[in-house]
């Protein structure tokens, strides 16, 4: 990559999303249902809450796609004035991210997860393959106090590594096959 932020090597994105595919599935297919309601290491979440909001993280991708498209096309004070709306709402965003997961693990078991990281990645290579140069280097202002992996500005090429920077932070977090 050269100091051009917009530049994003397509198949790297790809090995990655696969590595996150067959580590998620690896997860889940060693977990016993004793791993998955412990304690995780550095947050409030059991592992099996962790392994949600780590699917999540490819979930919120599509749309945060969908807002640096829109954004992309005007002025960036626009998206300026969005993200200071949002910073200003962290903490019931917090609540919220905390929640989310706590209530979808009673809605998403272990294959519906799997089931769902698989589509998810899926239609992020997707997106990806038809993706121009120009539209890759479009972006917006995002809310940096939301997640440590928000930068101010991102691009869409930001976007397409963002979720497994943010799977490979919380799998240092799950404490699967460790005793009591």
């Amino acid at each position: 990559m050269t100091g051009d932020r917009s530049e994003l090597d397509r198949q790297a994105v790809l090995d990655d999303y696969a590595r996150a595919r067959r580590t998620f599935h690896a997860l889940l297919d060693d977990a016993t249902p004793a791993d998955l309601a412990r304690p995780t290491s550095g947050t409030r979440w059991t592992n099996r809450q962790l392994m949600w909001h780590m699917l999540f993280g490819y979930l919120i991708t599509r749309v945060l796609l969908g807002l640096a498209r829109v954004f992309g096309r005007l002025p960036r004070s626009a998206s300026r004035g969005f993200a200071g709306v949002l910073n200003a709402g962290t903490r019931p965003f917090d609540l919220i991210n905390y929640l989310g997961p706590c209530g979808a693990v009673k809605v998403f078991g272990p294959r519906r997860m799997g089931a769902a990281f698989d589509r998810i990645t899926g239609s992020l290579e997707g997106r990806l393959a038809k993706e121009s140069e120009r539209d890759l280097a479009r972006g917006m202002r995002y809310p940096v106090r939301w997640d440590p992996f928000f930068k101010d500005f991102m691009t869409l090429a930001d976007l397409y590594r963002y979720p497994t920077q943010h799977f490979d932070f919380h799998h240092r977090q799950l404490t699967l096959g460790e005793s009591g």
